[in-house]
């Protein structure tokens, strides 16, 4: 049994990555924003905390995270504001990160997306650019931390019944498709924090052929 805390909590991934941890033995905890959404996360199976990342300071992080064997970031600002998106998917996670590695936690999973480096940032005057900077720079603090971290790039997601089966990608495809699952992007997490190998391992992916476990592997 592992101690796992997931930060956004009440996230699509999130909601659907708990419930796999319970069934397999591990003892969660879900951390959301919203106390209104404290019924929907409890009845995933996890411990649910309340707990506003955007705000919280690394001493504050670093509290919430200890004892814990291992965090996910699955946290986002949502898009929209450019100032809240770098405060929430670059500041907060660069936080938690520093947070986990002062509480002792090595263990830390990131969900980021499929092309997430400085090499294929859009333009600065795109809408998507301030996630896009935002989570490169999270990926790679996570990278220089010293944690044994594991960062997933699942390509554009969707709300289709998960499949089990991924096909590893080493870029955007040319053909244009993508997309892929939350229920498997969760089972995708699932599958890397149960497999030591995958630790200093970026993984990018979409819906396809081989069984998660096997896809995770090498």
């Amino acid at each position: 049994m592992s101690k796992v805390i997931i930060i956004g909590g009440h996230g699509k991934v999130a909601l659907r990555l708990a419930p796999q941890l319970v069934e397999r033995g591990d003892e969660v905890t879900s951390v959301f924003r919203n106390p209104d959404h404290e019924a929907e996360v409890a009845a995933t199976g996890a411990q649910p905390v309340v707990g506003d990342v955007e705000t919280m300071s690394t001493e504050a992080l670093t509290e919430l995270v200890r004892g814990h064997d291992a965090v996910v970031w699955s946290a986002g600002a949502g898009g929209g504001d450019p100032k809240r998106t770098y405060a929430v998917d670059r500041d907060a996670a660069i936080r938690s990160m520093d947070a986990a590695r002062a509480a002792g936690v090595e263990r830390y999973a990131m969900v980021s997306f499929l092309g997430a480096s400085r090499e294929n940032l859009p333009p600065k005057d795109d809408s998507f650019y301030p996630y896009a900077d935002a989570k490169v720079a999270a990926d790679e603090h996570l990278r220089d931390s010293g944690l044994a971290w594991t960062i997933l790039q699942p390509g554009a997601l969707t709300l289709d019944e998960p499949t089990g089966k991924i096909d590893r990608l080493d870029a955007v495809p040319e053909d244009g498709h993508t997309s892929v699952s939350r229920g498997d992007v969760a089972a995708v997490v699932a599958a890397v924090l149960a497999d030591p190998a995958t630790v200093g391992r970026s993984i990018a992916f979409r819906n396809g052929s081989t069984p998660i476990g096997d896809a995770v592997q090498g």
